[in-house]
């Protein structure tokens, strides 16, 4: 029965559809789960347990470390070690008991990235308490659904976060305990106080432990944490995600090292940035606890972001493709302007180590003389030791991945995953270059196949398989809290529906192409598989970013385009259009400008007539989470695109209509 590609392992065979139902794909393993997938050890029960095994094994290793700002001066990063972390841990755990607060109750952390994130995390796990973040980034209104909604008792949270949670309190009966990460004014104890809810500055509360409280027996049933994912429409879903789950993610995540890199250690520092209320931050820094890796946080600011990174100097860089776009921009922008014979040198050595690279060669031995010589100042940009980068969240734009691969003198993994997967469900192997452009294979929890989906061609068990991917294994989440209707819409006969549209590669590998819901049919009968047009566009160097729109109503696409700024300004300049940025996104002959551009990208990319654009609104600002038009992990929400820029889009279909005329 099993058949192999060079990177799966086929366990079932593919069905046709019957009764109405499609037909569904082979199922798959990656060939490092091929005997089976990863399993927790008799006895091994909570991720606490790997927090408390470290902090014994190595109670003397740095942990988790941050930069001291005194007047107004930044400092080096200071840290703090397992076993003082461990024992504030204990210490914090003990005081959240002491409020009422029992084992399977709920505790919300509300804040950026900092060393109390984790530390309310550790104390919520060793009682069994559930850990529910509250986004950083939604706004009260989101906040305060989540508290209601998981019915929160207690409630971590940032400093400049408290106003934010003080503002629900009269609407959120069921919280009754405020804790900052910091200080806390008396204004705001008072404010609390007056609707009978208690507040507490991080050193009153830690000194609330109860000595005699001991710490509670602990399933891998237990619910970990519920973490609410914004979606692109609708209110927040909570993902259930129990003990078993996560410890699986972490244990998946070392297998599939093991196999093909190197598994974290005490010398690997982590660069702590990406949002901890989000699963994929989550889970690595749960592996980098597993690892007694040290964790530096960033300081919560984006302008400071590069400068904490390269103080922090890390091994291990996870990002989204947004912040890899930033780098590799950045890099050809100094290598641009570094003169000719530079420019030359470093053309030579990129062509040369690509051309080992598509050979096999791993990394380290693709091209030693040129990374010494050339790519050694590229590697600088991401503070100098870097061994391994990852990318999620997103695709990673293949010329992006190809850069980086080249330049960075370290490792690339583009992974693919969910919330309700727990995190990474596919992953691509660092070394391999053939995987380059797609998400990877099953990571060492899961099982895969793809499921057809007529209406828009794909067909699960075609010589090319494409379709939906679907999931099972031992990471998956239990549900959605409280919506077992929205549960059973994704949850069939034990797989998991993600929605996203994939076809396996020759090797074994895993391609995103597509999103199944975010189809339409334009008037003329014509199917438009929107993200995968607006990816063609997003390639154009005009394009920050762009908002395709079209609808059942109309036979043409319009779109919102976001330029980038330089380019724009030096195509100005070099037409002699005057005017600030803002009156050059008004201008006739810029819009028609980034208009054709975009058109040209098109052709070359082989999109279909009716996927060009025939109108365009150039946007200076930067679709945004304050305005509701995207979510915290990039991605468009497009029913408040459309509501946000109704009478722009009105009018593009109107002049389009004029032109023809």
């Amino acid at each position: 029965m099993q058949e192999v590609a060079e990177y799966t392992v086929k366990v079932e065979e593919g069905k046709e559809g019957v009764n109405g139902r499609p037909s569904v794909g082979p199922v798959y393993r990656g060939t490092y789960a091929e005997d089976g997938l990863v399993e927790l050890e008799p006895g091994m029960e909570s991720p606490w347990q790997f927090f408390s095994d470290t902090a014994k094994t190595k109670p003397d290793y740095r942990m988790l470390g941050r930069r001291e700002v005194v007047d107004s001066k930044v400092g080096p990063y200071v840290w703090h070690t397992y076993k003082e972390v461990y024992d504030s841990a204990v210490r914090l755990g003990s005081a959240i008991r002491s409020r009422g607060v029992n084992p399977g109750d709920r505790c919300g952390i509300y804040g950026s990235n900092c060393p109390e994130w984790i530390i309310t995390m550790e104390a919520c796990s060793a009682h069994a308490v559930t850990y529910v973040p509250l986004y950083d980034t939604l706004g009260p209104n989101a906040v305060e659904f989540i508290i209601n909604h998981a019915e929160v008792s207690i409630a971590f949270a940032q400093e400049n976060k408290i106003p934010s949670i003080l503002s629900c309190l009269p609407k959120c009966p069921c919280l009754k305990t405020i804790v900052s990460f910091g200080d806390v004014a008396s204004t705001q104890k008072a404010q609390a106080e007056e609707l009978g809810v208690s507040c507490f500055s991080w050193k009153e509360f830690s000194q609330l432990e109860n000595a005699d409280c001991e710490l509670p027996p602990k399933k891998r049933t237990d619910v970990c944490t519920i973490m609410y994912t914004s979606g692109t429409t609708g209110e927040p879903k909570g993902v259930i995600i129990t003990n078993e789950a996560l410890i699986a993610e972490v244990l998946s995540i070392d297998k599939l090292l093991f196999a093909t890199d190197r598994v974290f250690s005490e010398e690997d520092t982590y660069f702590s940035f990406l949002p901890l209320a989000h699963i994929y931050d989550l889970t690595m820094e749960t592996y980098c606890i597993y690892r007694a890796s040290c964790i530096g946080f960033w300081r919560g600011d984006v302008r400071f972001l590069v400068e904490d990174l390269q103080e922090l100097k890390p091994t291990i860089f996870c990002a989204v493709p947004r912040v890899y776009d930033r780098i590799y921009t950045g890099i050809l922008a100094k290598v641009s302007s570094s003169g000719l014979i530079r420019k030359k040198l470093f053309e030579y050595a990129y062509d040369y180590k690509l051309a080992n690279l598509e050979k096999g060669f791993p990394q380290d031995k693709a091209a030693p003389l040129m990374d010494r010589l050339v790519f050694e100042k590229t590697k600088l940009a991401l503070g100098g030791r870097i061994r391994a980068l990852s990318s999620g969240a997103a695709p990673l734009p293949k010329h992006v991945e190809e850069f980086l691969r080249v330049t960075s003198c370290s490792t690339l993994s583009q992974g693919y995953g969910l919330t309700e997967s727990c995190g990474g469900c596919f992953s691509s192997v660092g070394n391999v270059f053939s995987m380059m452009g797609t998400v990877g294979i099953p990571m060492p929890s899961i099982e895969a196949r793809l499921e057809s989906v007529p209406d828009m061609g794909y067909d699960a068990l075609s010589s090319t398989p494409r379709g939906e991917i679907c999931l099972r294994g031992t990471t998956l989440f239990s549900g959605y809290h409280k919506r077992q209707d929205l549960t059973n819409d994704v949850m069939v006969d034990g797989w998991f529906h993600t929605g996203d549209i994939g076809e396996w590669q020759p090797n074994g590998a895993m391609k995103i192409i597509d999103r199944k819901k975010n189809i339409f049919k334009l008037s003329q009968g014509e199917y438009v598989a929107i993200e995968n047009v607006e990816s063609v566009y997003q390639r154009c160097p005009l394009v920050t970013s762009i908002w395709v729109y079209g609808n059942s109503f109309e036979s043409f696409l319009v779109a919102v385009v976001v330029p980038d700024r330089k380019a724009l300004e030096d195509w100005a300049a070099n037409q002699g259009v005057t005017g600030d940025f803002q009156s050059l996104c008004q201008n006739l002959k810029a819009k028609k400008y980034v208009q054709d551009e975009l058109n040209s990208i098109g052709q070359t990319h082989k999109l279909r007539g009716f996927e060009m654009l025939k109108a365009v609104h150039l946007e200076p600002n930067l679709f945004d989470i304050e305005r509701d038009l995207i979510t915290p992990t990039f991605k468009l929400k497009r029913p408040q695109l459309l509501k946000y820029y109704k009478d722009h889009i009105d009018q593009l279909y109107s002049q389009a209509k004029a032109n023809k005329a």
